[in-house]
């Protein structure tokens, strides 16, 4: 299959239904306006209804159509996409499942654009190390192996700044008694951190700083009552890219979404459409979709989209130039933290 001179077809599986689905909708949001941007393109997207067996079939018959393939939304569907791609010796273009695990587990096979998790909790606690230097900080993980790894991640980056850590699962809070102040960092599925931060901000002495993952999109405020002073950590915040070299300038991409969907992109949408982006320019810059071109010029590839910076280590396919972006919410919403 040859990339230059020619229509490319590219092919992604994602949640329109299911838990994932507020996301998903999102992603398939940011393609569709990504792809009017692309030109010679054609998308084809499928519905994986939030479930590993659906998303497998879904990929399946994809592969046998598409010259490009983009993963799922969620870690736990990409790491189902994974395994697929190296099955089927396809290279898959990964925009939406940050678990460190996911990233690395198929070499040659996976290209990954987001933040790993490990990596997901650095700019909160930078951020807490130099404003609040000393208070003690839980870290709350959901069940899933996402927030476990956001979790470890925290814990480290936590003990090479000198913060005390207590690292515990979601619902199991222990906060210190009195006044004594402290913070907290929670990791889990959305639903699972908005309970979270809702139990957290009820308690007698809740936490001087508060930071959760889901407080990184803008539904956070649709679901908890009054998120002011919540710090949130995403892949993308408005502003947060710089200038491209690849794909289209973030203010054409937030006004055209803005214009198709009624609301403004969340980092979803545009880590998806970035990822497009990279990956029809590689099968362009090459002239080939196979595996091999594809996975040999995104290791050579260092660059910019909307989306941040992008580079991955050559061995692994790991992003290692991205990095999450920290916001607070006040009145108006979710303000990057600078």
């Amino acid at each position: 299959m040859t990339g230059r001179g020619r229509h490319l077809r590219v092919g992604v599986c994602l949640s329109l239904s299911g838990r994932y689905g507020r996301f998903g909708g999102q992603a398939r949001a940011g393609l569709e306006v990504w792809r009017a941007w692309a030109g010679a393109v054609e998308l084809v997207v499928e519905d994986d209804e939030s479930r590993p067996d659906v998303l497998e079939s879904g990929l399946l018959r994809l592969a046998e159509q598409c010259d490009i393939l983009l993963g799922p939304y969620s870690t736990q569907l990409m790491r189902r996409a994974g395994d697929v791609a190296a099955r089927l010796d396809r290279l898959i273009w990964n925009h939406g499942g940050a678990g460190d695990d996911v990233e690395a587990a198929h070499p040659g096979h996976v290209v990954s654009v987001p933040t790993p998790a490990s990596r997901y909790a650095e700019p909160f606690l930078h951020h807490l190390a130099s404003e609040a230097g000393g208070v003690p900080m839980w870290i709350a993980h959901g069940k899933g192996g996402f927030g476990r790894q956001v979790a470890a991640g925290a814990e480290v980056t936590a003990r090479s700044l000198s913060i005390p850590a207590v690292r515990v699962a979601t619902g199991r809070l222990s906060p210190p008694a009195g006044t004594r102040r402290w913070a907290l960092m929670c990791a889990g599925s959305f639903e699972e951190d908005v309970e979270t931060v809702r139990n957290a901000l009820a308690l007698a002495n809740p936490p001087s700083r508060l930071c959760a993952v889901a407080a990184g999109v803008r539904e956070f405020g649709q679901v908890v009552g009054d998120p002011r002073g919540v710090y949130g950590v995403g892949q993308w915040s408005p502003g947060s890219g710089g200038k491209p070299e690849l794909g289209p300038a973030e203010a054409d991409f937030v006004a055209a979404y803005t214009e198709r969907a009624g609301v403004p992109p969340d980092y979803p949408a545009v880590q998806a459409a970035a990822t497009a982006a990279i990956a029809v320019h590689c099968a362009r810059a090459t002239g080939s979709t196979s595996r091999d071109a594809l996975w040999s010029a995104a290791t050579r590839l260092q660059t910019t989209t909307m989306f941040g910076d992008f580079r991955i280590d050559p061995l692994t396919g790991t992003q290692t130039a991205h990095r999450t972006v920290l916001v607070r919410w006040d009145a108006g919403g979710p303000s990057p933290v600078r």
